[in-house]
């Protein structure tokens, strides 16, 4: 039996397994539309809300928001949807 088991965990050790692994990403993102002192700090508290974000940081004046996300738990486009519906469009910045 002790046999059977050793051989059935030596196979198993060698199949390959197809984990993928969640991955840091960073994005900048363009937003238009902030147009006062207040606006990146919806912007940002917006994108902090999304899951798997890490880290926002917004510039009011390259009206840009720079996001740090895993990308096992949302997307670009999760981000750009979440700035469009508090009233800021975005765009990934290529």
């Amino acid at each position: 039996m002790k046999t059977v088991i050793v051989v059935g965990v030596a196979v198993l050790s060698l199949l390959p397994f197809n984990m993928s692994f969640a991955a840091e990403q960073k994005v900048t993102l363009e937003v238009s539309g902030m147009t006062c002192a207040s606006c990146p700090y919806i912007v940002k508290n917006t994108l902090a809300s999304v899951d798997g974000v890490k880290n926002v940081n917004v510039s009011f004046k390259k009206k840009q928001a720079v996001v740090t996300f895993d990308d096992q738990e949302t997307q670009t486009t999760t981000l750009t949807k979440a700035t469009a519906s508090a009233g800021f469009p975005s765009k990934v910045m290529e």
